[in-house]
């Protein structure tokens, strides 16, 4: 049986992970993002503005780890969000629409206890390294 490629996607564009994860990690050409906070990178806070504002801040942050590994949120097929607040979803929706624009990505949206650091949005995605065709 042909290894099959695992590496570690990095970039310091995006909030330093903050426990034993991975911004990302690469299997063959599947890519796995961990969830992304509103974290602003130079301070490492939650950016202000509520939701919205996070959910903005989260997506760039994603953005960046899939520029890392040569991609762009077209290469995106699956995103996880996770809501504080589930009331919470459209306005959240009102910002993901801009980064997905066409050809959306398969998505689940959870209400959770809590989140880490007390933010009010993660999100994690699947992306496919290299050019795809839709049919």
């Amino acid at each position: 049986m042909a290894t099959i490629r695992r590496q570690i996607t990095y970039t310091p564009k995006s909030p330093v992970r903050q426990g034993i994860y991975s911004q990302a990690v690469v299997v063959d050409r599947t890519m796995y993002i961990s969830g992304q906070l509103g974290l602003d990178v130079a301070s490492g806070q939650l950016v202000d503005g509520g939701v919205q504002a996070q959910a903005k801040q989260a997506l760039i942050n994603m953005g960046e780890i899939l520029k890392a590994a040569g991609c762009d949120y077209n290469n995106v097929v699956k995103t996880t969000v996770l809501l504080a607040d589930i009331n919470d979803f459209n306005s959240v929706n009102d910002v993901y629409k801009t980064f997905f624009s066409s050809n959306f990505p398969a998505r689940a949206a959870y209400q959770v206890a809590a989140l880490p650091r007390g933010g009010l949005v993660e999100i994690e995605a699947v992306a496919v390294l290299g050019p795809l065709a839709d049919s």
